[in-house]
């Protein structure tokens, strides 16, 4: 990656500030991300977390931490694991291509980009918010992307109704289920692609209601997984289809205790009322 790698001070308190943002809005790049996995046709150019890394205290001048970014990303509701697309500067116990993992709370940034538009990326903007106006530009010209205003960090993809919609949501077709946003909700609004597919989905369910109760090869159920990417239409569906809301990871976690560990309050209360 030839992006340039910033260093900062890790006691400043508007950079923890802006980790905190990116911990408290994580669950759209979830979101994001996990539908992109679903598609045929991507629809994101870049899907990338900021970590720190350490060789442990040193004594050469050179700070402990190293904030670089990865790719690849999963997480399970407790870890993060990625590829490192960073070159460190001085640490020699990671290098670029390595597999990396970290808690949660280790997490300093995440960034989506698509059409060459940045979301989060709230360190990367804290620091544009200090530059002059030419070094801001410069900064831009060199990750090639449109950042936006510093102040006011996207968060949400939104295409425009020009944009071509993904494979997946073509082929499923445009139906939408008025349910996905509802009163108990408040202000909840199920992701675009989510939205498109529960016809599709549903349909499937009505053939093989066994898909509700499946556990993939990590024993997690597809209830475990939607709940945790924030997806309320298809955990409805699949309570409705035999899903069973108590169930637990391989870990002794429910699908609400996922949906709550991400932020999907909504979510959590809609199964602990089913469990």
């Amino acid at each position: 990656m030839s992006e340039p790698v910033f260093m900062f001070d890790g006691e400043d308190p508007q950079m923890k500030r802006a980790y905190e943002a990116a911990q408290r809005s994580f669950k759209l790049f979830w979101r994001e991300v996990s539908w992109e996995r679903r598609r045929i046709v991507p629809g994101l150019d870049m899907a990338m977390i900021k970590l720190p890394f350490t060789d442990g205290p040193r004594s050469d001048g050179n700070a402990e931490f190293e904030h670089m970014w990865c790719d690849e990303v999963d997480f399970d509701g407790e870890i993060l694991t990625g590829i490192l697309i960073n070159a460190p500067n001085w640490l020699t116990s990671v290098k670029e291509g390595d597999p990396v993992r970290a808690p949660f709370c280790h997490l300093a940034d995440w960034m989506l980009t698509a059409d060459g538009v940045a979301y989060g990326g709230y360190t990367v903007n804290l620091m544009r918010a200090g530059m002059g106006a030419k070094e801001r530009t410069a900064h831009d010209e060199a990750w090639g992307l449109d950042f936006g205003d510093p102040d006011q960090i996207r968060t949400v993809i939104v295409r425009g109704k020009t944009k071509k919609r993904g494979f997946l949501a073509r082929l499923f077709g445009a139906k939408s289920r008025e349910d996905a946003v509802t009163a108990s909700t408040g202000e909840f609004q199920d992701h675009p692609m989510c939205v498109n597919m529960l016809g599709e989905i549903e349909s499937q369910l009505q053939q093989d209601p066994s898909i509700a109760s499946s556990t993939d090869e990590h024993g997690w159920s597809l209830l475990h997984r939607e709940a945790l990417a924030g997806n309320l239409g298809v955990v409805r569906l699949l309570l409705e289809y035999g899903a069973d809301a108590n169930a637990r990871t391989p870990a002794g976690r429910s699908a609400a205790e996922l949906a709550r560990s991400i932020g999907w309050e909504a979510i959590a209360a809609y199964l602990s009322d089913r469990d």
